[in-house]
């Protein structure tokens, strides 16, 4: 197998893992993590014990210190919701690709309950532990969302492919593979067959069960392609690792596209129902958070409601 020189990138594993958004994630954990293990024994105490120890006056929510991250994490959940408002207000929509909007709501999700675990001291009673743990499960909720959102196919920008769209970037994956790696097009396209996936009239928990053997599929399919395409054929130099590497990215993104495609149905299916089940718990987080803080000022700043 004869394969061509590209631009691929260079750069190391680490380097491709270290993000803007893991930075973003790591930088708002970083301060609460550390504060959660240094006072462990603290927040490890029950109410009357955190009374008489002489960190209380300093990590109790009603605090300077527990208010603060009381007044982060208020200000962080109110700006997740600016991500559904970026999606039906017609005048955010020109404010950014909804992509970056998705990426910076995750972040955020991931974050604040680490945030507001510290304000409340890790004690979750009365209205606060409602909205506490509403906004756990809209959190778990958000990794599941997340998951489906990916599986559906867009631009980088966000914005859903269409069925036109889908097709000419599949024949252009496989050009590009074919130049790649110097294989017949028809060869590049037999060997990233998978089959079609049979997703309609499945349950929820059905759909859940083929994304994931979809999933599965792709990876040993990967790993096979990979074995094949970095054998030299005879009377052929070894290929080259950088063409090598792109191809495999390439490859990579067309099963990823053609699995996307073959479920895209149910894909929709199971998005519909995951608003259903999200929006609600999200409101009742909304409702309890801002009746916690509402009573809280009519209680002259107490951090409890």
């Amino acid at each position: 197998m004869s394969v061509i020189s590209s631009g691929a990138d260079s750069k190391p594993a680490w380097a491709r893992a270290v993000t803007p958004d893991r930075i973003a994630l790591l930088l708002l954990l970083a301060l609460p993590l550390a504060l959660t293990l240094r006072h462990l024994p603290y927040y490890a105490l029950g109410r009357a014990g955190r009374v008489r120890d002489p960190l209380h006056t300093v990590l109790d929510p009603a605090t300077p210190f527990g208010l603060t991250f009381g007044f982060i994490g208020l200000a962080l959940f109110l700006f997740m919701w600016l991500y559904p408002m970026r999606k039906r207000v017609p005048g955010l929509r020109k404010m950014g690709g909804i992509g970056s909007w998705l990426r910076i709501h995750v972040i955020a999700g991931i974050a604040l309950p680490i945030l507001v675990a510290v304000h409340a001291g890790w004690r979750f009673t009365g209205l606060i532990g409602l909205g506490y743990f509403a906004m756990v499960l809209v959190t778990l909720s958000g990794f599941v969302g997340r998951y489906v959102y990916a599986r559906i196919p867009r631009h980088r920008n966000g914005v859903e492919l269409s069925r036109d769209e889908v097709m000419n970037e599949r024949r252009n994956l496989l050009t590009q593979i074919a130049s790649q790696t110097g294989l017949d097009p028809a060869e590049v396209e037999s060997a990233l067959t998978l089959g079609p996936a049979q997703d309609k009239r499945l349950g929820l928990a059905q759909i859940f069960v083929q994304m994931f053997v979809s999933d599965l599929k792709q990876r040993r399919a990967l790993h096979a392609i990979r074995r094949s395409w970095s054998r030299p054929r005879p009377g052929s130099p070894p290929p080259d690792p950088a063409a090598l590497k792109k191809a495999l990215q390439l490859a990579r993104r067309q099963l990823a596209l053609d699995q996307q495609v073959s479920m895209l149905e149910a894909t929709h299916r199971v998005f519909s129902w995951w608003h259903v089940a999200h929006l609600p718990v999200a409101i009742t987080a909304l409702a309890a958070v801002l009746l916690h803080v509402i009573i809280a000022v009519l209680m002259g700043g107490v951090g409890r409601s």
